[in-house]
């Protein structure tokens, strides 16, 4: 199997998700992966100032949009199965917001395609993240941060 022919599972929900059930599916019955990295986000307190997250998006844009760059990572990373989760809706402290699960023959290739998705989600990709603090006020829009969009520059093709 090469990785033209891998078809990325790509889900946005509001539901929770099965990470083990997930890698499962990558890997049940195959002999020919060598690697498995998975990255689960959650989602943090920020020290107990915060209850909750809203995560919003735009329906079926989302979707395409992580699409598009997870055939990216196709192109990159010789894969052999990848999955994309994003959760929406609100997310509260200790609860998962997205997963990401890369299955290659070595290490290297499993770890690049997860880290580059990753830096994607975090910079790219239409969500917007809106806080809900603990004391009742609204804490706004969360701002994009430099470190972030510094990761994801590694990635940039160069003409």
């Amino acid at each position: 199997m090469t990785a033209s022919l891998i078809s990325p599972t790509i889900r946005v929900q509001a539901e929770d998700f099965d990470p083990g059930r997930e890698e499962a599916s990558l890997i049940d019955g195959r002999r020919d992966v060598g690697a498995v990295v998975a990255f689960i986000g959650l989602c943090r307190d920020e020290d107990g100032r915060l209850a909750a997250l809203e995560l919003e998006h735009y329906s079926g844009m989302a979707e395409e949009e992580i699409r598009r760059v997870a055939h990216e990572a196709l192109a990159r990373w010789p894969l052999l199965g990848l999955t994309v989760i994003h959760r929406y809706g609100v997310i509260r402290p200790g609860e998962r917001i997205v997963l990401v699960v890369a299955s290659a023959h070595h290490r290297g290739e499993a770890f690049g395609a997860a880290e580059f998705l990753m830096d994607y989600l975090k910079t790219r990709a239409p969500f917007w993240k809106k806080e809900r603090r603990a004391d009742g006020t609204d804490g706004g829009w969360v701002e994009a941060k430099d470190s972030d969009d510094a990761a994801a520059a590694r990635w940039d093709v160069k003409s």
